[in-house]
């Protein structure tokens, strides 16, 4: 447990990346929201980049928690990947968390810190794992199908709900969201529409 003001910095500087992304927020902004100084904050992350990182890893560690909760839940994995896409679409339709912030900062890749980089990647790593593993399993069980290899649909389905995440924000409407992910799941089940 990092500490109150600790986890109060990483959820401010978490909004701030999801709406302004990596280089449209400052230190002064999340001083101000958190009503601590900067010098604070730079007391707890030294640098920006390692906030982000910070920020990133949170988020990878929930989604990993999610995921483990879900599969528990859900014994089918065509309905979990399906929550999973829920998930997202009611996150963008009720503003809560309308973007994945690793897929935004992967937006940025290029302009970032190699350490943020490498948090990044860790997340689509972990991301595409879960998709891959929940697609085999569902191979396995007659409730998906394949086109390609799994590692392959993996790519696909992660790379359609993220493309969906960012043409959702630019129409600023979830109908395109939907329509995406609704043909990324039809394109790997089993059972008619």
């Amino acid at each position: 447990m990092q500490g109150e003001t600790a986890d109060r910095i990483l959820e401010r500087a978490h909004t701030l990346i999801s709406d302004l992304g990596y280089s449209g927020f400052s230190y002064a902004d999340i001083a101000e929201t958190v009503e601590i100084s900067k010098a604070s904050i730079h007391h707890h992350f030294p640098t920006k980049a390692a906030l982000v990182v910070a920020v990133l890893e949170a988020h990878r560690e929930r989604f990993l928690q999610s995921a483990e909760l879900l599969a528990a839940k859900v014994d089918d994995p065509l309905a979990r990947l399906n929550a999973y896409v829920q998930h997202w679409e009611g996150c963008i339709r009720d503003q809560k968390k309308p973007f994945c912030i690793a897929a935004l900062l992967a937006a940025e890749l290029p302009s970032l810190p190699k350490e943020v980089q490498a948090g990044v990647q860790r997340h689509f790593l972990e991301l595409s794992g879960w998709i891959r593993k929940t697609i085999e399993e569902g191979v396995r069980k007659r409730s998906l199908k394949l086109q390609g290899t799994a590692e392959d649909e993996a790519q696909t389905f992660m790379a359609v709900v993220h493309g969906a995440m960012l043409s959702a924000r630019a129409f600023g409407s979830t109908e395109v969201f939907h329509a995406a992910t609704s043909g990324a799941l039809q394109r790997i089940s089993m059972r008619k529409p």
